[in-house]
């Protein structure tokens, strides 16, 4: 009875999102769906099993701590996206620092690729039992060099068609898997057999591990990118939008999920296949073909996303199609010399670095900018935000 309500909600929730005639020609949708597509897709399934694989039963306390970091950033770059992009191409010190958080970002995005390949073929494998690290690493190589040459042949828009079916089939089976939880743990407290993982002692290693989850609420930047698209006023609106919804998903996902969490899963991110297995038999293969339409579809984004912001930084003397054949050769050398719980570290590492440098361009603005309300606060804020980036920068450590 459970599976099949999981499937006709998954169902239905996929249509809906994908089909629908409203939603497509809705401009609010499209600068929604963006952000939030990139923030569910960047952790949303790795974020228990490594969260509680650090903190235990606080997993939803450190889960609403690392939203509101996020939350905070977000604020940073909708105001570089109200008052710095009107002066992006003046000359200034501003201006020289958002260079190099393009260069910053640009790296993050090689990085994160990487991720996105290493979690889908984790995901890929694991529910065909297979555990074999060189065959991820095998997996994640062809599925890079494909991208990398069919970028290099034809551009990679033959590729970014599968965007809105795999997102609309990604955000279902969240549907799906959060009503599943909801009939579980129902049932559970009533039958009186609900129960929390324990609560550790918590050090300076938990502390860094949860520093190195950064990555799993990253992706509300994108708005600050898609200027050529949507106005400025729209992208501040749905990025708020997008970070609100994803929030209140994160913090009633890792509050119902947390229960199914038990020792002995450690920190495999593909945990959660094995942990909703009890809340309804089909939801493992639900995930896993969700798990791997998203992390293709958001490999391929952020790929393209490097190859952009490679031809801007090179002033176009690095034609695209050489930048993603550059892509390709990075990305499988990083491959091969990190395994997924590094890679989560390195790219959530290489996203606060960006993060740290868009606070100093808004302090920079502030701080040019007599005019400004509230601006000792802000001042003061973009600050103490510039340090917290540059502390998961300096610290963040891979789970496990």
């Amino acid at each position: 009875m459970i599976d099949a309500i999981v499937l006709a909600v998954a169902a239905a929730a996929t249509a809906v999102l994908a089909l629908s005639p409203r939603l497509r020609r809705s401009e609010d949708w499209h600068a929604t769906v963006t952000p939030l597509a990139s923030i569910m897709g960047s952790g949303f399934l790795v974020c228990v099993p490594l969260l509680a694989g650090a903190v235990g039963g606080l997993a939803p306390a450190f889960m609403i701590a690392l939203l509101a970091l996020a939350f905070a950033v977000g604020g940073v770059i909708r105001f570089n996206i109200r008052h710095f992009e009107p002066i992006e191409h003046d000359e200034g010190r501003a201006q020289t620092i958002a260079f190099l958080s393009r260069i910053a970002l640009a790296a993050a995005y090689l990085i994160s690729v990487v991720y996105y390949l290493q979690l889908l073929a984790a995901f890929a494998l694991g529910i065909a039992g297979v555990k074999d690290p060189t065959a991820a690493h095998a997996l994640s190589t062809a599925l890079l060099a494909a991208i990398g040459l069919i970028g290099a042949w034809r551009g990679l828009g033959m590729l970014e068609a599968v965007e809105r079916w795999a997102v609309s089939l990604n955000l279902g089976m969240i549907c799906a898997l959060l009503v599943a939880l909801v009939i579980h743990d129902g049932g559970a407290a009533m039958a009186g057999t609900l129960s929390l993982p324990g609560i550790p002692t918590i050090d300076l290693a938990d502390c860094r591990v949860v520093l190195g989850l950064l990555i799993i609420v990253q992706g509300f930047e994108t708005s600050r990118y898609l200027g050529d698209e949507h106005a400025a006023d729209v992208r501040i609106r749905t990025m708020r939008r997008a970070q609100l919804v994803s929030s209140g998903i994160y913090v009633a996902f890792v509050t119902l999920a947390i229960v199914l969490y038990r020792d002995g899963l450690g920190t495999d991110v593909t945990a959660i296949i094995e942990m909703t297995h009890p809340a309804a038999a089909v939801l493992p293969l639900l995930i896993t073909i969700a798990a791997v339409g998203s992390q293709f579809s958001a490999a391929v984004a952020d790929n393209a996303g490097a190859g952009g912001l490679i031809e801007d930084i090179t002033n176009r003397k690095v034609p695209l199609r050489l930048a993603y054949l550059f892509i390709a050769l990075v990305t499988i050398g990083i491959t091969w010399e990190t395994d997924v719980n590094e890679i989560i570290a390195y790219a959530s590492r290489a996203f606060a670095l960006f993060y740290a440098l868009q606070c100093v361009v808004a302090w920079l603005v502030v701080r040019s900018d007599p005019t400004l309300p509230r601006r000792a606060l802000r001042l003061v804020g973009f600050a103490l935000l510039a340090v917290a980036c540059l502390a998961v920068f300096a610290l963040g450590a891979p789970a496990g």
